[in-house]
């Protein structure tokens, strides 16, 4: 395990990826995986950009760590960015500049509230379905 992206590295799977990321990162990538899989059973998990993407008729979620670089932009903590977020009207949300997709951080494992996340998961599930 390592929390220091190497440049050029491309992850073949899920498991390689979770075996990259640091086990701060890892407690809180495996706490929002889980809950995704369990609020949307038929999601389909799939890595893009080298982080987990989630996805059923498009793509509804992903998760983002900051040990895995997105271009030059800096980050910290953990992301659960929502694809289409800006459709969804909640203040844990946060735009950031950005037109379509809204992200939450975490730093700690005990930042996630799990009945909110569910919450805004099924309202992306919602927005899903009518597209």
């Amino acid at each position: 395990m390592s929390n220091k992206f190497q440049p050029g590295i491309k992850f073949r799977s899920i498991h390689d990826f979770l075996n990259h990321i640091s086990e701060d990162e890892s407690l809180i990538v495996d706490t929002l995986r889980n809950l995704i899989l369990e609020e949307i059973p038929d999601v389909k998990e799939m890595l893009s950009y080298n982080v987990p993407f989630y996805s059923r008729k498009q793509r509804i979620c992903h998760i983002w760590p900051a040990s895995i670089p997105w271009g030059n932009t800096p980050m910290d903590g953990v992301q659960l960015g929502f694809s289409k977020g800006y459709l969804i009207d909640h203040p844990a949300i946060e735009m950031g500049g950005r037109k379509e997709v809204g992200v939450m951080t975490f730093h700690k494992l005990h930042d996630i509230e799990e009945d909110l996340i569910r919450s805004l998961l099924l309202e992306a599930l919602l927005i899903d379905n009518e597209t």
